[in-house]
């Protein structure tokens, strides 16, 4: 009985995210500085770079911040005081959408709707699944 109950308050909560983060990005996408590609993430240029930009199949060195849609910090290399390496073709599909167009030395926020970020996965204890994420980034180097 108690996982029933358990089950269902995972699902309730999925379901509530899905919502919220439709809501969230379809207003989001009014914003003029808000640019949104054909398959829903959505972008804003908060620093131009003027490197080169990563294939698919780059390593790569970024610094970011995700949050969830209330803030909620769930990762972040400038608490860890530390950019992070990354293969492209390796990350959520989301950020590899937007960091084959980001030039080196950009600093980006994207919004990523959950289906091109970690879907029905929980990121917190307390988050629940279909979780629309906010990351700041900056793309420091291709490796």
């Amino acid at each position: 009985m108690a996982s029933t109950k358990y089950l269902k308050k995972i699902k309730d909560l999925a379901e509530r995210n899905l919502k919220d983060g439709i809501a969230f990005l379809a207003e989001n996408a009014k914003r003029d500085t808000v640019i949104v590609t054909s398959s829903g993430v959505q972008y804003e240029i908060l620093k131009e770079g003027s490197g080169e930009i990563p294939t698919a199949k780059a390593k790569v060195l970024c610094h970011y911040k995700g949050t969830l849609l209330d803030g909620t910090v769930f990762d972040s290399s400038y608490k860890r005081r530390k950019p992070e390496a990354f293969l492209v073709r390796e990350l959520i599909r989301g950020w590899q959408e937007v960091l084959v167009m980001m030039p080196v030395g950009s600093h980006w926020k994207i919004y990523i709707p959950s289906h091109l970020a970690y879907g029905f996965e929980s990121l917190t204890e307390s988050s629940g699944g279909n979780c629309t994420l906010i990351f700041e980034m900056e793309l420091k180097a291709i490796l």
